[in-house]
Protein backbone atom coordinates (compact mmCIF):
# COMPACT_ATOMS: atom_id res chain seq x y z
CA UNK A 1 0.00 0.00 0.00
CA UNK A 2 2.85 2.38 0.76
CA UNK A 3 4.05 2.00 -2.84
CA UNK A 4 1.27 4.33 -3.99
CA UNK A 5 2.74 7.60 -5.24
CA UNK A 6 1.33 10.66 -3.43
CA UNK A 7 1.48 12.41 -6.81
CA UNK A 8 -1.30 10.09 -7.97
CA UNK A 9 -3.53 11.45 -5.22
CA UNK A 10 -2.73 15.01 -6.24
CA UNK A 11 -3.86 14.15 -9.76
CA UNK A 12 -7.20 12.77 -8.60
CA UNK A 13 -10.37 14.79 -9.17
CA UNK A 14 -13.41 14.24 -6.96
CA UNK A 15 -16.85 15.84 -7.14
CA UNK A 16 -18.79 15.88 -3.86
CA UNK A 17 -22.49 16.71 -3.62
CA UNK A 18 -24.98 16.54 -0.78
CA UNK A 19 -26.18 18.20 2.38
CA UNK A 20 -23.91 21.11 3.22
CA UNK A 21 -23.87 22.31 6.82
CA UNK A 22 -22.12 24.77 9.08
CA UNK A 23 -21.15 23.50 12.52
CA UNK A 24 -21.02 26.46 14.90
CA UNK A 25 -19.66 26.11 18.43
CA UNK A 26 -20.09 28.63 21.25
CA UNK A 27 -17.79 27.97 24.19
CA UNK A 28 -18.17 29.72 27.50
CA UNK A 29 -18.21 29.64 31.29
CA UNK A 30 -21.10 28.75 33.58
CA UNK A 31 -21.10 30.57 36.90
CA UNK A 32 -24.77 31.03 37.81
CA UNK A 33 -28.37 30.02 37.17
CA UNK A 34 -30.69 32.39 35.36
CA UNK A 35 -33.20 34.27 37.55
CA UNK A 36 -35.71 34.02 34.69
CA UNK A 37 -35.80 30.20 34.52
CA UNK A 38 -33.95 27.26 36.12
CA UNK A 39 -31.31 27.12 33.40
CA UNK A 40 -27.56 27.83 33.48
CA UNK A 41 -26.24 31.09 32.09
CA UNK A 42 -23.36 30.59 29.66
CA UNK A 43 -21.03 33.57 29.30
CA UNK A 44 -19.65 33.03 25.79
CA UNK A 45 -15.94 33.63 25.32
CA UNK A 46 -15.14 31.83 22.04
CA UNK A 47 -16.75 30.82 18.77
CA UNK A 48 -15.58 28.04 16.48
CA UNK A 49 -16.81 27.31 12.94
CA UNK A 50 -16.38 24.03 11.07
CA UNK A 51 -17.57 22.59 7.78
CA UNK A 52 -20.20 19.90 8.25
CA UNK A 53 -21.95 17.22 6.22
CA UNK A 54 -20.91 17.04 2.58
CA UNK A 55 -18.67 20.05 3.13
CA UNK A 56 -16.61 18.05 5.63
CA UNK A 57 -16.28 15.23 3.08
CA UNK A 58 -14.96 17.77 0.57
CA UNK A 59 -12.56 19.15 3.17
CA UNK A 60 -11.19 15.64 3.74
CA UNK A 61 -10.77 15.07 0.00
CA UNK A 62 -8.79 18.31 -0.35
CA UNK A 63 -6.65 17.46 2.71
CA UNK A 64 -5.49 14.33 0.87
CA UNK A 65 -4.20 16.53 -1.93
CA UNK A 66 -6.86 15.77 -4.53
CA UNK A 67 -8.71 18.40 -6.54
CA UNK A 68 -12.20 18.68 -5.07
CA UNK A 69 -15.37 20.47 -6.16
CA UNK A 70 -18.38 20.73 -3.85
CA UNK A 71 -21.94 21.06 -5.10
CA UNK A 72 -24.73 21.60 -2.60
CA UNK A 73 -27.34 24.07 -1.43
CA UNK A 74 -26.82 26.93 1.00
CA UNK A 75 -28.91 29.95 1.85
CA UNK A 76 -28.34 33.57 0.90
CA UNK A 77 -27.29 34.33 4.45
CA UNK A 78 -24.39 34.72 6.86
CA UNK A 79 -24.09 30.96 7.40
CA UNK A 80 -23.71 30.38 3.68
CA UNK A 81 -21.02 33.02 3.40
CA UNK A 82 -19.12 31.42 6.28
CA UNK A 83 -19.24 28.06 4.51
CA UNK A 84 -17.96 29.62 1.28
CA UNK A 85 -15.07 31.19 3.19
CA UNK A 86 -14.13 27.95 4.95
CA UNK A 87 -14.21 26.05 1.65
CA UNK A 88 -11.83 28.56 0.11
CA UNK A 89 -9.45 28.13 3.07
CA UNK A 90 -9.59 24.35 2.63
CA UNK A 91 -8.82 24.55 -1.09
CA UNK A 92 -12.22 23.25 -2.23
CA UNK A 93 -13.77 24.61 -5.43
CA UNK A 94 -17.19 26.13 -4.74
CA UNK A 95 -20.02 24.95 -7.01
CA UNK A 96 -22.69 25.71 -4.41
CA UNK A 97 -26.22 26.77 -5.20
CA UNK A 98 -27.62 29.73 -3.25
CA UNK A 99 -31.26 29.21 -2.23
CA UNK A 100 -33.24 32.44 -2.00
CA UNK A 101 -35.94 30.75 0.10
CA UNK A 102 -34.42 28.24 2.55
CA UNK A 103 -31.68 29.14 5.05
CA UNK A 104 -28.30 27.47 5.34
CA UNK A 105 -28.35 24.40 7.59
CA UNK A 106 -26.56 25.37 10.79
CA UNK A 107 -25.95 23.28 13.90
CA UNK A 108 -25.16 25.47 16.92
CA UNK A 109 -23.63 23.71 19.90
CA UNK A 110 -23.35 25.60 23.19
CA UNK A 111 -20.93 24.34 25.79
CA UNK A 112 -19.91 25.45 29.24
CA UNK A 113 -16.83 24.27 31.12
CA UNK A 114 -16.00 21.95 28.27
CA UNK A 115 -19.36 20.15 28.32
CA UNK A 116 -21.98 20.46 25.60
CA UNK A 117 -25.20 21.77 27.10
CA UNK A 118 -27.47 22.48 24.15
CA UNK A 119 -27.68 22.03 20.38
CA UNK A 120 -29.83 24.27 18.22
CA UNK A 121 -30.53 23.23 14.61
CA UNK A 122 -31.52 25.75 11.96
CA UNK A 123 -32.68 23.97 8.84
CA UNK A 124 -35.38 23.84 6.19
CA UNK A 125 -36.12 21.80 3.07
CA UNK A 126 -34.48 23.39 0.00
CA UNK A 127 -36.73 24.89 -2.63
CA UNK A 128 -37.59 23.11 -5.88
CA UNK A 129 -35.78 25.86 -7.78
CA UNK A 130 -32.59 25.21 -5.78
CA UNK A 131 -32.83 21.46 -6.43
CA UNK A 132 -33.15 22.18 -10.16
CA UNK A 133 -30.03 24.35 -10.02
CA UNK A 134 -28.14 21.66 -8.11
CA UNK A 135 -28.95 19.14 -10.85
CA UNK A 136 -27.68 21.60 -13.47
CA UNK A 137 -24.52 22.29 -11.44
CA UNK A 138 -23.71 18.59 -11.24
CA UNK A 139 -24.44 18.10 -14.93
CA UNK A 140 -21.87 20.77 -15.70
CA UNK A 141 -19.22 19.38 -13.33
CA UNK A 142 -19.46 15.59 -13.52
CA UNK A 143 -17.47 15.18 -16.74
CA UNK A 144 -14.45 16.79 -15.11
CA UNK A 145 -14.26 14.44 -12.13
CA UNK A 146 -13.02 10.91 -11.68
CA UNK A 147 -15.43 9.96 -8.89
CA UNK A 148 -18.76 11.38 -7.72
CA UNK A 149 -19.51 11.25 -3.98
CA UNK A 150 -23.07 11.79 -2.74
CA UNK A 151 -23.17 12.60 0.99
CA UNK A 152 -26.70 12.24 2.38
CA UNK A 153 -27.50 13.71 5.79
CA UNK A 154 -31.28 13.66 5.24
CA UNK A 155 -31.56 17.45 5.08
CA UNK A 156 -33.18 17.51 1.64
CA UNK A 157 -30.20 18.38 -0.50
CA UNK A 158 -30.31 14.93 -2.10
CA UNK A 159 -34.08 14.76 -2.48
CA UNK A 160 -33.52 13.73 -6.11
CA UNK A 161 -30.58 11.45 -5.45
CA UNK A 162 -31.69 8.91 -8.07
CA UNK A 163 -31.34 11.53 -10.80
CA UNK A 164 -27.88 12.45 -9.54
CA UNK A 165 -26.74 8.82 -9.52
CA UNK A 166 -27.98 8.52 -13.10
CA UNK A 167 -26.00 11.65 -14.03
CA UNK A 168 -22.80 10.15 -12.70
CA UNK A 169 -23.37 6.75 -14.25
CA UNK A 170 -24.34 8.32 -17.56
CA UNK A 171 -21.02 10.16 -17.60
CA UNK A 172 -19.16 6.91 -16.93
CA UNK A 173 -18.11 7.94 -13.42
CA UNK A 174 -18.00 5.82 -10.27
CA UNK A 175 -20.72 6.92 -7.85
CA UNK A 176 -20.16 6.52 -4.10
CA UNK A 177 -22.99 7.16 -1.63
CA UNK A 178 -22.90 7.72 2.12
CA UNK A 179 -26.56 6.83 2.86
CA UNK A 180 -29.15 7.85 5.43
CA UNK A 181 -32.58 6.62 6.42
CA UNK A 182 -34.41 3.32 6.19
CA UNK A 183 -34.98 3.34 2.43
CA UNK A 184 -31.89 2.42 0.45
CA UNK A 185 -33.92 1.87 -2.73
CA UNK A 186 -33.36 5.54 -3.56
CA UNK A 187 -29.67 4.72 -4.07
CA UNK A 188 -30.33 2.07 -6.72
CA UNK A 189 -27.49 1.67 -9.20
CA UNK A 190 -24.72 3.24 -7.10
CA UNK A 191 -21.26 1.69 -7.35
CA UNK A 192 -20.63 1.78 -3.59
CA UNK A 193 -22.65 2.40 -0.43
CA UNK A 194 -20.83 3.19 2.83
CA UNK A 195 -23.30 2.76 5.72
CA UNK A 196 -22.27 2.43 9.33
CA UNK A 197 -23.57 -0.45 11.43
CA UNK A 198 -26.60 1.40 12.81
CA UNK A 199 -27.62 2.62 9.35
CA UNK A 200 -27.37 -0.85 7.83
CA UNK A 201 -29.26 -2.45 10.73
CA UNK A 202 -32.14 -0.03 10.19
CA UNK A 203 -32.46 -1.35 6.61
CA UNK A 204 -31.77 -5.09 6.81
CA UNK A 205 -32.52 -5.74 10.50
CA UNK A 206 -30.30 -7.31 13.14
CA UNK A 207 -28.24 -10.30 12.13
CA UNK A 208 -27.47 -13.31 14.30
CA UNK A 209 -23.98 -13.93 12.92
CA UNK A 210 -21.58 -12.93 10.14
CA UNK A 211 -23.01 -15.48 7.72
CA UNK A 212 -26.48 -13.98 8.06
CA UNK A 213 -25.03 -10.48 7.68
CA UNK A 214 -23.40 -11.43 4.39
CA UNK A 215 -26.54 -13.17 3.12
CA UNK A 216 -28.67 -10.09 3.81
CA UNK A 217 -26.14 -7.70 2.33
CA UNK A 218 -25.84 -9.78 -0.83
CA UNK A 219 -29.61 -9.79 -1.19
CA UNK A 220 -29.71 -6.01 -0.76
CA UNK A 221 -26.94 -5.49 -3.31
CA UNK A 222 -28.71 -7.69 -5.85
CA UNK A 223 -32.09 -6.03 -5.36
CA UNK A 224 -30.66 -2.52 -5.68
CA UNK A 225 -28.03 -3.29 -8.31
CA UNK A 226 -25.29 -1.96 -6.02
CA UNK A 227 -21.72 -2.75 -7.06
CA UNK A 228 -20.28 -2.98 -3.53
CA UNK A 229 -21.05 -2.15 0.08
CA UNK A 230 -18.49 -0.92 2.61
CA UNK A 231 -19.72 -1.37 6.18
CA UNK A 232 -17.95 0.77 8.78
CA UNK A 233 -17.98 -1.01 12.13
CA UNK A 234 -16.44 1.39 14.66
CA UNK A 235 -13.90 -0.44 16.85
CA UNK A 236 -14.18 -3.54 14.62
CA UNK A 237 -12.87 -1.74 11.55
CA UNK A 238 -14.77 -2.26 8.30
CA UNK A 239 -16.08 -4.96 6.01
CA UNK A 240 -16.21 -4.72 2.23
CA UNK A 241 -18.70 -6.79 0.25
CA UNK A 242 -17.90 -6.77 -3.47
CA UNK A 243 -18.14 -8.99 -6.54
CA UNK A 244 -15.06 -10.93 -5.43
CA UNK A 245 -16.48 -11.81 -2.03
CA UNK A 246 -15.92 -10.36 1.41
CA UNK A 247 -12.92 -8.52 2.81
CA UNK A 248 -12.46 -7.49 6.47
CA UNK A 249 -10.14 -4.79 7.74
CA UNK A 250 -9.54 -4.63 11.48
CA UNK A 251 -9.47 -1.27 13.23
CA UNK A 252 -5.99 0.18 13.60
CA UNK A 253 -6.67 2.88 16.22
CA UNK A 254 -5.28 2.25 19.69
CA UNK A 255 -7.47 4.72 21.56
CA UNK A 256 -10.65 6.46 20.45
CA UNK A 257 -10.96 10.13 21.38
CA UNK A 258 -13.62 11.42 19.00
CA UNK A 259 -15.61 9.66 16.25
CA UNK A 260 -16.86 12.96 14.82
CA UNK A 261 -16.59 12.94 11.03
CA UNK A 262 -14.92 9.52 10.81
CA UNK A 263 -17.42 8.34 8.20
CA UNK A 264 -16.71 11.45 6.15
CA UNK A 265 -13.00 10.67 6.24
CA UNK A 266 -13.53 7.07 5.15
CA UNK A 267 -15.63 7.85 2.08
CA UNK A 268 -13.33 10.76 1.16
CA UNK A 269 -10.29 8.48 1.28
CA UNK A 270 -11.99 5.78 -0.80
CA UNK A 271 -13.06 8.37 -3.38
CA UNK A 272 -9.59 9.88 -3.73
CA UNK A 273 -7.90 6.50 -4.02
CA UNK A 274 -10.38 5.21 -6.60
CA UNK A 275 -9.98 8.43 -8.59
CA UNK A 276 -6.21 7.85 -8.44
CA UNK A 277 -6.65 4.40 -9.97
CA UNK A 278 -6.38 2.18 -6.88
CA UNK A 279 -8.38 -1.08 -6.70
CA UNK A 280 -11.37 -0.95 -4.35
CA UNK A 281 -9.88 -3.36 -1.80
CA UNK A 282 -6.68 -1.34 -1.55
CA UNK A 283 -8.77 1.82 -1.19
CA UNK A 284 -10.82 0.21 1.59
CA UNK A 285 -7.71 -0.85 3.50
CA UNK A 286 -6.22 2.63 3.35
CA UNK A 287 -9.56 4.25 4.20
CA UNK A 288 -9.64 2.06 7.31
CA UNK A 289 -6.25 3.47 8.24
CA UNK A 290 -7.53 7.01 7.67
CA UNK A 291 -10.53 6.39 9.90
CA UNK A 292 -8.27 5.04 12.61
CA UNK A 293 -6.15 8.17 12.49
CA UNK A 294 -9.01 10.66 12.78
CA UNK A 295 -10.80 8.94 15.69
CA UNK A 296 -7.53 9.17 17.60
CA UNK A 297 -7.75 12.96 17.43
CA UNK A 298 -10.13 15.50 18.92
CA UNK A 299 -12.66 17.23 16.70
CA UNK A 300 -13.47 16.75 13.03
CA UNK A 301 -9.90 15.99 11.95
CA UNK A 302 -8.44 15.27 8.51
CA UNK A 303 -5.63 13.07 7.21
CA UNK A 304 -2.83 14.06 4.85
CA UNK A 305 -1.61 11.97 1.93
CA UNK A 306 1.70 11.39 3.73
CA UNK A 307 -0.05 10.04 6.83
CA UNK A 308 -2.32 7.84 4.75
CA UNK A 309 0.47 6.26 2.73
CA UNK A 310 3.22 5.95 5.31
CA UNK A 311 4.25 2.53 6.55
Amino acid sequence: MSAIDPAALRGARVLVAGDVMLDRYWHGEVERISPEAPVPVVRMNAEELRLGGAANVARNVAALGAACTLAGIIGEDEGGERIAGLLAQAGVTDALVRDAVAPTTVKLRISGRGQQMLRVDCESEPSCAALDKLHDALAGQVAGCGVLVLSDYAKGGLARVGELIALGKGAGRQVLVDPKGRDFTIYRGADLLTPNQAELTAVIGRWADEAELEQRVRQLMTELEIGALLLTRSERGLTLFDAAGRHDERATVREVYDVTGAGDTVIAAVAVLLAAGCPLRVAAALANRAGGIVVGRFGAATVSAEELLEG
